[in-house]
């Protein structure tokens, strides 16, 4: 007997399977009393039944067993397909080629726009701006894989899902360019000191994208052609509002309650509270993890002169012009405390109320800057120079902050690939660094601030650091148009919300040379000359405006203006080497009218 009768189809090619009785035992024994509705005795017919479902059992085990050539051809099971191409039977190669074609023929419904929805904006995104696509070879490697069980892939059949791949980078700054304002920054926690008083700043969750998520969900609507809405997630800081407060409790507090001794082997000093207060910091990193140090730079400045006797700080090598040619200034080794050392320390003893005696370890400090590193850097002549001329001699507190501001930076050397910060050099600008007040520009009318006049020394610092060459990190024009300035290139400063800043993108080390005279200043940039010639050319000013006139009250603190008109102007550095162009960059700007500033009321008409 075969399992498919007499005569198997002659179009099927699985094989087929003999079964032979078998002989059960109790084959001989006495008939059983026949039951009613069956044939034959009962114990007959149950034997009959075993003997068939034992062969039927063992012709599908053996079939299943036999048909490995039908069930197993191609690397993927038969039955399965993905976006609705057959690759059930292929083999990995012909199953991609099949793919690629099954998405070429949906090319254009996959390369429409996904429309995205993010808090309460909506918009799309093109699949080929972020990396939308179906990897073939990880989908064809998938579907190879899908439920491999023998009987399933005799008869069958499976979906299989395709795998997409996003660059989620690239997602999450289009997803956010759609978030725009919606989102919230995380506050993250700190403790400050005001006086020696500590103010806590409670973390605040950020409302934000969760790149992983977002690339999930969108992936999803690409390929069911339906609108993805991305949503907003929170992000708790690492540190608790309860942990910030135990940190008042139990660092800032006693922190700054007493003194505290420091002893070295030249003698003592004591560290007041005042000095502990504007030393001890406490930064979050970017998950909100408040951790407390101490910054021994900060201490060392809130000391002042108390470690001048047991301190000695190294000096750099440096640099001076002497007869038009730069002159070495040796630079001599120092002895410091270890920093590292002393900051643990004080962490260890600053929460105990006893016992406040930490010992400080002094160590050799040599000079960062060697004078044979210094010759190393190639700073052998000038290369540019540029003076601005300032009004009411030197006498005025104007003049004074400009002079001050130069004598802060003369001498500076900026080694290649550094970036120089003009508020990072100089720190806060305030009286205690002899700044006095002097005319600024504070929401478009001049007021007299601390530092007033040093964007004068910016701008020509700016254009000396412009025509060596260097690079344009950072730096912004002033409101208005001020005619001792070149137009669009000229920059204000403000600390510490405006700085100017340069990077120094030769091979060779640059100085900053600064000089004055009773209605100038100058800087001028030491280096290794590397271009023919730096030149400005100017567009035309456009979108002229006039000003007007403004009545303000009369008083110590009004400063009056005789105004000025507002333009647009473009203007384009030029810089030649090997006598060609090699480079031409724009800048551009927009002054306002400077109004007519008037100190008391408007006459009657």
């Amino acid at each position: 007997m075969t399992l498919y009768g007499e005569k198997p189809p002659p179009t099927d090619d699985r094989p087929t399977v003999q079964v032979t009785a078998v002989s059960w035992p109790g084959d001989e024994q006495a008939p059983v009393p026949p039951v009613a509705g069956r044939p034959g005795g009962g114990s007959r017919f149950r034997r009959g039944r075993l003997l068939l479902a034992g062969a039927v059992a063992a012709a599908v085990l053996a079939g299943v067993a036999g048909a490995g050539a039908y069930a197993y051809a191609g690397d993927v099971p038969r039955g399965t397909t993905v976006l609705g191409a057959e690759l059930g039977g292929r083999s990995r190669a012909e199953a991609a080629r099949e793919l690629r074609a099954a998405l070429e023929r949906r090319a254009a419904e996959l390369s429409a726009p996904v429309r995205v929805t993010v808090g309460e904006k909506a918009s799309e995104i093109k699949p080929a701006d972020v990396g939308l696509a179906v990897d073939v070879d990880a989908t064809v490697a998938a579907a190879a894989a899908a439920d491999a069980h023998p009987v399933s892939r005799l008869v069958g059949s499976r979906t299989v899902d395709p795998v997409v791949t996003v660059d989620v980078d690239r997602l999450d700054a289009a997803l956010r360019a759609v978030l725009g304002s919606q989102g919230r920054e995380m506050t993250l926690p700190t403790i400050i000191f005001t006086g020696t008083t500590p103010k806590p700043v409670y973390p605040k969750p950020s409302l934000t994208l969760d790149p992983a998520r977002s690339a999930e969900m969108v992936k999803a609507a690409w390929l069911d052609r339906q609108a993805a809405t991305v949503p907003l997630v929170e992000k708790h800081p690492a540190t608790t509002r309860e942990e910030v407060d135990r940190l008042v409790d139990e660092l800032a507090k006693p922190a700054v309650a007493a003194p505290v001794t420091l002893t070295t082997d030249k003698g003592s000093v004591t560290i007041p509270p005042t000095a502990i207060a504007r030393s001890l910091r406490f930064s979050a990193d970017e998950a909100g993890k408040l951790v407390p140090r101490v910054d021994v730079k900060r201490l060392r400045t809130a000391l002042g002169d108390r470690l001048a006797k047991i301190e000695v700080a190294p000096k750099d090598a440096g640099l001076t012009i002497a007869g038009g040619k730069p002159k070495v200034v040796p630079g001599r080794p120092g002895q410091q405390l270890d920093a590292t050392a002393l900051s643990r320390d004080l962490l260890t003893v600053l929460p105990k109320a006893d016992g406040r005696t930490v010992t400080g370890e002094l160590k050799p400090a040599e000079p960062k800057l060697t004078e044979a590193k210094l010759a190393e850097l190639g700073i052998k002549e000038r290369v540019s120079t540029f003076t601005t001329r300032f009004p009411g001699g030197l006498s005025s507190p104007r003049s004074q902050n400009i002079v001050q501001a130069a004598k802060d930076v003369d001498g500076t050397i900026v080694k290649p690939g550094e970036t120089f910060s003009l508020n990072g050099h100089t720190g806060e600008r305030g009286y205690d660094q002899g700044y006095q007040d002097a005319p600024t520009i504070v929401d478009g009318k001049l007021v007299p601030g601390v530092g007033g006049g040093v964007s004068q020394f910016t701008t020509t610092l700016f254009n000396a650091t412009y025509y060596a060459g260097l690079e344009d990190v950072e730096h912004k024009p002033h409101s208005f148009y001020f005619s001792r300035y070149p137009a669009v290139i000229e920059s204000t400063i403000y600390y510490p919300a405006l700085d100017f800043k340069f990077r120094n993108n030769s091979p060779h080390g640059v100085l900053i040379d600064t000089s004055y005279t009773s209605s100038t200043i100058t800087v001028s940039i030491w280096s290794t000359k590397i271009y023919d010639s730096v030149k400005t050319e100017y567009g035309p000013r456009r979108n002229i405006t006039q000003p007007k006139t403004v009545h303000l009250e009369a008083g110590p603190d009004c400063i009056e203006a005789a105004g000025s008109e507002g333009f647009a102007q473009d203007a384009y550095r030029v810089i030649t080497k090997g006598g060609k162009v090699i480079k031409r960059e724009k800048f551009s700007w927009t002054y306002q009218a400077e109004p007519r500033f008037i100190c008391g009321p408007k006459p009657p008409a």
